[in-house]
């Protein structure tokens, strides 16, 4: 029964796309090309909605991210190239061929043995000419670049034997950048704080965090304390911009005592 609920649910949606794109004057007009931008602003909702850990909100944009599955099929269905069908068995094919251990005589009983598999099919199947890393999008933000990078990189063996000692490379990371402080050369600089960043990422990964989340989270907690402080001030009567540094500090105390 629930089969059935989810089939018929399927077919509404895409029957709703067929009217739409025939009916509706904004969505006639839509492309590919035009509708990438609204796609890449969607997974980042979804990405607030997960990381909130807001369920109502997580199905609301699951469902306009949905849409834009829906819509980019039915646009390859008009040009000839492929189908919401195409879409979906393309994509149960390959998740049977990444899951040799699930549907066939492979061996993987730990998360980081899959991921070895993972990456291995996908380098064999594809038979990319740029290698391990010719996978990464180049549209993503750096630091999700630079975990999916050290992951790729990881999934072949070229990692830390033991995950503690990649804390010996964020100190030498963090050491060369103080160094080159009193440099004019911004373009050293910059290169310097790469790779710390780049090390900083790799120390996360290597301890199960994933470094967006985590400094989202961070940037969320800021916000939030920043906010209580103007208000406080603002009660007072006061700007922040008013306040001796002293006070300011004292405010911010306050607003982690808040949490």
């Amino acid at each position: 029964m629930e089969q059935d609920r989810r089939l018929a649910a399927t077919a509404r949606l895409l029957e709703v796309m067929n009217t739409l794109r025939e009916k509706c004057p904004w969505d006639r007009e839509q492309t590919f090309d035009s509708l990438r931008s609204n796609t890449i602003e969607e997974t980042y909702e979804l990405a607030d909605a997960l990381l909130d850990h807001n369920m109502e909100g997580i199905k609301e944009e699951l469902g306009d991210l949905l849409l834009h599955v829906v819509f980019y099929s039915k646009l390859g269905e008009e040009a000839g190239a492929f189908d919401y069908a195409d879409v979906a068995d393309a994509l149960c094919d390959k998740l049977i061929y990444r899951h040799p251990h699930v549907y066939g005589d492979i061996h993987a009983s730990t998360p980081d043995a899959v991921k070895e598999n993972w990456e291995a099919l996908k380098l064999r199947k594809k038979k990319r000419r740029s290698g391990t890393l010719g996978g990464v999008p180049r549209s993503l933000p750096a630091l999700v670049k630079a975990l999916r990078i050290g992951e790729k990189a990881a999934a072949t063996g070229f990692d830390w034997v033991r995950r503690e000692d990649v804390w010996a490379k964020v100190r030498e990371e963090a050491a060369e950048v103080e160094a080159e402080m009193g440099s004019q050369d911004r373009e050293r600089l910059e290169g310097e704080f790469g790779d710390l960043f780049f090390a900083l990422v790799n120390a996360a990964r290597l301890y199960g965090i994933d470094p967006e989340s985590a400094l989202e989270r961070t940037n969320k907690k800021f916000i939030r304390r920043f906010n209580y402080m103007e208000e406080r001030a603002a009660a007072k009567g006061h700007t922040l911009h008013e306040l001796p540094l002293a006070e300011m500090e004292a405010l911010w105390q306050e607003a982690k005592k808040t949490e």
